[in-house]
């Protein structure tokens, strides 16, 4: 269901003027927190990298880790394969409109069951987040101590019913700190920590800005159904775009995917660069996806490195360009939807894909051995 009234009218109602001055460029080394699924696959790793060996250009608080998991695929998938392999078995394949129909072709292309690919619980995704955003920070060479927390394992069931966990009061405790500096939180999975942290201190709304990357530009007809970081916590995204939180949407589709980085570029620039260029390389030629999507010929394949995304936006206006517009209303179909009243958000329209790959390499090459 839609975010009910009586949760919206919890929020402060922030006058237009400051929000508009919120989504304006963010001052020298603002302060940040990275919100991150970080195993989910490969592309988180690369901008809490970024962000790591960039200290003399953000005020990196802390990183909290989010769930995150397949496993809403699963029964569509199982019903898709089903059905190819009942076409093959009528000798008709031209109409197969299976709603995972490349996923499913390749599986029984090279003989595998749907039943049989490995789904992480959100609770497992949640750890497996944490531990490798501890990991990215040891081959940074930067402390974690005190930098890392544990987020929610699940996602909400309920508006009222936020989940209280180590990660939404690090966020509530740093948007009340004594600083008269926004707190920037860099959202890179699904909005349960936030969503909750929201709900249990709607105040911070006054003190935080969320950029959030996932989904379709809000002027797109399309169901955000595919967006991953969108559709697994459905209550915590209908609430970004209605609480009144200044927010700066980052569309995945189609902004973020010109983030395509290629196997030579990997090892021409990021492979050879100390014990992190070597983690994202293996990271890179040993992708998680390529498994669990049944991806052959990997090595002619790019990949789209989605949430450098954020940090691109945080560093410099150039890379990524945006126009302030209305927020929409996200329905319960995960369409937009445009009604009167909405407040201001900042959206991106387009992005520099290689000026923005130029300036990792650039961080990169600050990598300690």
């Amino acid at each position: 269901m839609t975010t009910p009234q009586a949760i919206i009218d919890r929020f402060p109602k922030l006058d237009e003027a400051l929000v508009e001055a919120r989504l304006g460029r963010p001052g020298d080394r603002p302060r940040v927190i990275i919100d991150t699924d970080t195993a989910n696959e490969i592309d988180d790793q690369y901008a809490v990298a970024w962000a790591l060996l960039s200290p003399e250009r953000l005020d990196l608080e802390g990183v909290t880790a989010v769930p995150f998991s397949f496993a809403h695929h699963r029964d569509e998938l199982i019903a898709s394969v089903d059905a190819l392999k009942a076409a093959q078995a009528e000798g008709d394949t031209d109409h197969f409109m299976g709603g995972l129909g490349g996923w499913a072709e390749r599986l029984v292309a090279q003989d595998k069951r749907a039943e049989d690919v490995n789904f992480v619980s959100a609770e497992e995704g949640a750890e497996l987040s944490y531990q490798e955003i501890l990991r990215v920070f040891d081959k940074c060479g930067v402390p974690s101590e005190g930098k890392v927390f544990r987020g929610t394992p699940g996602y909400l069931e309920s508006l009222e019913q936020p989940i209280d966990t180590a990660a939404a009061r690090f966020i509530i405790e740093r948007a009340r700190a004594e600083d008269d500096r926004p707190l920037y939180i860099l959202a890179m999975g699904a909005l349960t920590n936030i969503a909750s942290a929201l709900l249990m201190a709607p105040d911070i709304i006054e003190k935080i800005v969320v950029v959030w990357t996932s989904g379709f530009p809000s002027y797109a007809p399309f169901s955000n159904v595919p967006s991953l970081n969108l559709v697994q916590d459905r209550l915590a995204s209908q609430l970004l775009f209605d609480c009144g939180v200044p927010h700066v949407y980052l569309p995945g589709y189609h902004v973020g995917a010109q983030l395509k980085l290629s196997l030579p570029e990997m090892e021409r620039f990021v492979k050879d660069k100390g014990a992190i260029g070597a983690y994202l390389h293996h990271l890179y030629t040993n992708n998680p996806l390529h498994e669990m999507f049944a991806i052959t010929d990997r090595e002619t394949k790019s990949w789209v490195i989605w949430d450098i995304i954020n940090v691109a936006w945080l560093f410099d206006e150039s890379l990524v360009s945006t126009h302030l517009t209305r927020s929409p209303l996200l329905d319960d179909d995960l369409s937009w939807q445009h009604p009167e009243g909405r407040h201001l958000m900042l959206e991106a329209y387009d992005l520099d894909r290689d000026a923005i790959f130029e300036d990792m390499y650039r961080a990169f090459e600050r990598a300690p051995a």
